[in-house]
């Protein structure tokens, strides 16, 4: 599988490949995860944790495999790599994986998660366009121009966003996208008024970086407002075609199609958009969540 480098266009119309929580009649996109083995193991490291070049080959093994439906990262504490696999993974996958991950056996945990990897388009408020519904994260600007970020893969989907099915409604236009590699997008509205720093209720003050074990919240046009906690940093997920997106947080929080590039939330810290993830908000599910800074930082604007 072709591994793509990052990509930040202009807007253009268009049938998007990618449904990643986004509502969309084309049906789900897995991820994947991939990449080329190429690195001997490495001994163990003092006290029985695996060495940063030990975990280093084995996030090469857990990408070539190239497995559809799976996703990792490190694990800081327990110094080990955590390789997460949705349910449509097969016992023929899973030997795969696990014969990649053989050599390094000791630093690897593999993990389930419920339904099939995916992305959502939907969020804090519905934005309509190319045929697919995405969410608002966050309203921001740069000077007097005012933008809101979304998901990079609804960007990819639509240059031109409304804010009623119909499309009869124009809200405004993608400007850039970040997709794959990163996964957000900046869309500038049509109207010139400015539009409030919130989400719902919830006054949004500043961003901030994600932890493991932070009591989080995500807004979504399908689902609402849903509660839960980040368990992890860093994952690496594939929607496939090669498209590979990385450092994503990873949350036990539900969400479902149509709620992509809505807002992550700690209280008034403002942590990321929504990329996808597996389950629903009936049996519940895993979400994975590009981090916040990093789009601030690439756009140069600020939150209200």
């Amino acid at each position: 599988m072709r591994n793509k480098g990052r990509r930040d266009t202009t807007s253009r119309s268009g049938t998007a490949r990618h449904a990643g929580y986004l509502t969309v009649p084309a049906g789900v996109f897995t991820l994947l995860a991939a990449t080329v083995l190429a690195v001997p193991a490495a001994q163990a490291a003092p006290g029985g944790r695996a060495s940063p070049a030990h975990l280093a080959a084995a996030v090469r093994a857990a990408e070539s495999a190239d497995v559809p439906g799976s996703a990792w990262a490190v694990d800081p504490g327990s110094g080990t790599l955590v390789v997460l696999t949705d349910a449509t993974v097969s016992r023929a996958g899973l030997d795969a994986l696990r014969r990649a991950a053989g050599p390094y056996d000791g630093a690897v945990r593999f993990e389930r998660a419920p339904g099939a990897f995916r992305h959502f388009a939907a969020g804090g408020t519905a934005a309509y366009g190319g045929g697919f519904r995405c969410s608002v994260g966050f309203n921001v600007r740069s000077g007097s121009v005012h933008y809101f970020l979304t998901a990079g893969h609804c960007g990819a989907a639509a240059g031109r966003w409304y804010a009623d099915p119909a499309q009869t409604r124009p809200l405004g236009t993608t400007v850039a996208h970040r997709y794959p590699v990163d996964d957000y997008a900046l869309v500038r509205y049509d109207s010139a008024k400015g539009h409030p720093g919130k989400v719902g209720r919830q006054d949004i003050r500043k961003a901030a970086t994600a932890y493991v074990g932070e009591a989080v919240k995500r807004a979504g046009t399908t689902t609402g407002v849903h509660s839960g906690t980040v368990t992890g940093l860093g994952f690496t997920v594939n929607y496939g075609g090669g498209d590979i997106v990385r450092g994503l947080i990873r949350t036990n929080v539900c969400a479902e199609p149509g709620d992509s590039g809505g807002p992550l939330y700690d209280g008034t810290k403002a942590l990321g958009l929504t990329s996808g993830g597996s389950g629903d908000c009936t049996g519940g599910g895993t979400t994975f969540y590009q981090p916040l800074p990093e789009v601030l930082k690439a756009y140069r604007v600020t939150l209200y």
